[in-house]
């Protein structure tokens, strides 16, 4: 079957309410500490990978049953299951990028049926969150890497491809895709995106911006 468009999304603060790292962060004291950090970051003032490097070794000695206790308080976004439904009702496939945490992501895309997902690893030893994350860090220009990626997978054109997201972090892969989409954006995305979507619409505001029928 042919595939008619590739959707990606960012996860925290797009296809979720929450910034995963914060609800860790809640765990180890330091919630009002590494908000700070992130807004600097969504703003791009500081570099995505010093940012998550900084946020997440405030996270090392927790236990790992946090992780499961942040899954169950994540908050997904109005409208993100209405979003899948329309891209899967017209043969189409979506995907979600998260400079957060796999171990967060992946149970969050088997319940919404994502059909693509990628994260940081939270790198745990005897049980413990050393703070640390393993393997390639998704920063910015990895998401625009795995769109690229994942289109070509797919055999869809990049003009047929769709970008969501919030922050500065995600704008490397706005530009690759054919059509970007602010979801509630901060102003250096919101100048740049093809579209922007605004409270209190929800992320089924974007589904008249796929590519469905051209």
């Amino acid at each position: 079957m042919t595939v008619s468009m590739l959707v990606v999304t960012d996860v925290d603060s797009t296809l979720i309410q929450d910034e995963v790292i914060e609800l860790l962060a809640d765990a180890a004291g330091v919630r009002a500490d590494v908000a700070a950090v992130t807004e600097r970051a969504m703003r791009g003032e500081i570099d995505f990978r010093e940012s998550l490097t900084e946020r997440v070794a405030t996270l090392g000695g927790l236990p790992e049953s946090v992780v499961m206790d942040v899954v169950g308080r994540v908050r997904v976004s109005p409208g993100a299951e209405q979003l899948i439904s329309a891209v899967h009702a017209h043969d189409g496939r979506i995907g979600a990028v998260s400079g957060g945490f796999s171990q967060i992501l992946e149970p969050l895309a088997d319940r919404l049926g994502l059909d693509l997902w990628a994260a940081n690893v939270l790198e745990i030893v005897d049980g413990r969150l050393t703070g640390r994350v393993s393997g390639e860090i998704v920063d910015g220009q990895r998401k625009a890497d795995l769109l690229t990626q994942w289109a070509a997978e797919l055999q869809v054109p990049l003009a047929r491809t769709v970008a969501i997201g919030d922050g500065a972090n995600d704008l490397v892969m706005m530009r690759t895709a054919g059509t970007s989409i602010g979801y509630r954006p901060k102003p250096v995305v919101a100048a740049q995106a093809d579209h922007v979507i605004l409270p209190p619409a929800g992320l089924d505001s974007a589904v008249p911006y796929l590519p469905i029928g051209d």
